[in-house]
C-alpha cells in the first residue's frame, strides 16, 4: 500500500468510526492528518495526498504557547516518565503536584487589600475546573448559612464549557441551552458588557443594570462568573477592565462568590499574566487550564480563597464533593510546571506585546473588505469578524493556500498564535486571515450586489400616484 492509499485509508477510517467537536458522524468537512509538529508548524496531508507546512495561527485552540516539540517542555515529559507518569491523588501526594500548587499560588492575582487565591483543586480539564468551580461555590454558601443560593449570575456572550453545570453559565440565547431543555440549571444572565472601547458613561450603565438584577436575586445567587476581559467561543468579544471593578463591589455588597474563568485567558493570552490583572481585581475563585501544560497533556485547576477552603471544609459534607480519577496525574503536573518556569522567566510579556502589535498593523488592511464587520485584537489574540456566517470549509482551506492553519466559527476569523511566532510569522498570518477572508466572502458579497441590483433593474418604477 503507498503511502497516499494509507493516508486516505487512516482518513475513512476515522470517519467510520472518530467523532469530532461539535461535528456530525462522518462529516463532509475536510479531515487534515497532521504527519508532524515542530516550532508553530504543523505538516499536514490533505485527503487528496496533498502536503501542506502551515503555521498553527490556532495554538491547538489556545494551548500551545511555548510552541510543538518544545524542549524544555519535552525533557519535563522524559524526566517524569522515567519515574512516574501517574498514581491516584486519595491519600498519595507526589512533587509534581505539590511544586504546581505552590508555583499557582505565587502567580495568582494578588491585592494588598484582599486575600489571596491560596488553595488548588487539580482537575483534568477547563469544563471540569468550572464544574468544580461552581460546586464550591454552592457548598460555601450552604456551609455559611445560605442554603437557598443555588443559582449564578452570568453575562451574555459567555462561554465556560461542555459538560451541564458548565453549559449552564454559557450563553442562554447562543449556547446549547434549547437542546437540553429541562436538563440545564436556570441561573441568570446579565448583558454583555460593553466593548474595549467604550465609554465610562456606557461601562456606568451597563454596571448598574446588572447591579439591579443582581440585587432583584441576591437571596438565591451563589455566585457571579465571567470570563474576564475577553469572552472567548462566545463571540472573541474584549470589554474594559472596570466592568471587572463593578463586579467585584457587586459580589461584595450581597455575599456572592465572583469567580473568574481565566481558561482561555490565563498565561499571559490578553497582555497581563491573568486578564484579572488588567484591573487590579482579584477574585475569590479563579479557573485555569489550556496553556497550563503548554498544550502537551489536559490539565486545568481551581484556585480559591483560604477562607473558601476551611469553611467548605467545616461544612456539614466535610469535603469539597468532587474527585476525579487523574486528579494531580504526575505526567502532567511535572509539564505544566516546566511550562510556569517559561513563562516565570518573564519573557511572555515582551513576546505577547510585539505579537499584538504585528497582529494589529496586520489586520488592519481588513477593515477595508466589505464582508467584514470589524477587526479587534487584545495581547496576542487577533479577529476579523464578518458581517454574516464564515464558511467554514472554503476560509480554512484558503487559508491552508496561504500557508496558515485557522478553525474559524460562527461569524469570526482569528488566531491565538504561539507566543514563539517570530514578526515573519504574524505577517503571513495575518496576511493570510485577510486573503481567505477576501477571496471567500468578498465574492459573495459581490454576488448578492450583482443580484440584488439584477433584481430591482427587473422591477418597474412606480409613480408616486394611486393606481
Amino acid at each position: 500500500m503507498t503511502r497516499d492509499s494509507e493516508q486516505n485509508d487512516l482518513i475513512q477510517r476515522d470517519r467510520a468510526r472518530l467523532w469530532h467537536p461539535y461535528a456530525p458522524a462522518s462529516p463532509d468537512l475536510p479531515l487534515y492528518e497532521v504527519e508532524a509538529a515542530d516550532g508553530v508548524r504543523l505538516r499536514l496531508r490533505g485527503e487528496d495526498g496533498t502536503r501542506h507546512e502551515v503555521i498553527d495561527a490556532m495554538s491547538s485552540w489556545w494551548s500551545v504557547i511555548h510552541g510543538y516539540r518544545n524542549p524544555v517542555l519535552d525533557a519535563a515529559a522524559k524526566a517524569q516518565l522515567a519515574k512516574f507518569s501517574h498514581v491516584m491523588f486519595g491519600g498519595l501526594t507526589h512533587s509534581p503536584a505539590v511544586e504546581l500548587a505552590e508555583r499557582l499560588v505565587a502567580l495568582a492575582p494578588a491585592a494588598p487589600d484582599r486575600p489571596g487565591l491560596e488553595r488548588v483543586f487539580l482537575a483534568d480539564s477547563g469544563s471540569v475546573a468550572v464544574e468544580v468551580a461552581l460546586k464550591l461555590a454552592v457548598q460555601f454558601q450552604t456551609a455559611v448559612g445560605h442554603p437557598r443560593r443555588q443559582r449564578f449570575l452570568s453575562l451574555r456572550g459567555g462561554y465556560h464549557g461542555d459538560t451541564f453545570a458548565a453549559m449552564g453559565v454559557c450563553d442562554p440565547v447562543d449556547g446549547m441551552h434549547s437542546a437540553f431543555p429541562g436538563l440545564l440549571a436556570g441561573n441568570l444572565f446579565a448583558p454583555r458588557p460593553p466593548a474595549a472601547s467604550a465609554t465610562p458613561e456606557a461601562v456606568q450603565a451597563w454596571a448598574s443594570d446588572v447591579a439591579d438584577l443582581a440585587a432583584a436575586h441576591s437571596a438565591e445567587l451563589a455566585a457571579i462568573v465571567v470570563e474576564p476581559v475577553l469572552q472567548g467561543a462566545g463571540g472573541m468579544h474584549a470589554y474594559p477592565g472596570e466592568c471587572l471593578t463593578a463586579l467585584r463591589q457587586l459580589a461584595d455588597r450581597h455575599g456572592l462568590l465572583l469567580i473568574f474563568d481565566e481558561i482561555a485567558t490565563g498565561f499571559g493570552r490578553t497582555g497581563e499574566l491573568f486578564a484579572a490583572d488588567h484591573a487590579g481585581v482579584v477574585p475569590d475563585i479563579m479557573c485555569v487550564g489550556k496553556a497550563l501544560t503548554g498544550g502537551y497533556l489536559t490539565l486545568a485547576a481551581m484556585l480559591c480563597t483560604a477562607e473558601i477552603a476551611s469553611t467548605v471544609s467545616a461544612g456539614s459534607a466535610g469535603a469539597l464533593l468532587h474527585g476525579p480519577t487523574f486528579m494531580g496525574n504526575p505526567l502532567a503536573c511535572a509539564v505544566a510546571n516546566a511550562s510556569l518556569g517559561i513563562i516565570e522567566t518573564g519573557r511572555w510579556r515582551a513576546d505577547v506585546a510585539r505579537l499584538g502589535t504585528g497582529l494589529a498593523s496586520g489586520l488592519a488592511p481588513a477593515r477595508e473588505l466589505a464582508a467584514v464587520r470589524d477587526v479587534r485584537t487584545i495581547g496576542a489574540v487577533g479577529v476579523i469578524e464578518l458581517h454574516d456566517a464564515v464558511d467554514v470549509t472554503a476560509v480554512t482551506a484558503a487559508a491552508i493556500s496561504h500557508g496558515i492553519w485557522v478553525r474559524p466559527f460562527r461569524n469570526l476569523v482569528y488566531t491565538m498564535p504561539p507566543y514563539i511566532s517570530t514578526a515573519a510569522d504574524i505577517a503571513q498570518i495575518t496576511a493570510g486571515m485577510t486573503a481567505a477572508v477576501a477571496e471567500i466572502h468578498e465574492l459573495q458579497v459581490h454576488e448578492a450586489e450583482v443580484h440584488e441590483a439584477q433584481v430591482h433593474e427587473r422591477i418597474p418604477a412606480r409613480s408616486g400616484g394611486a393606481s
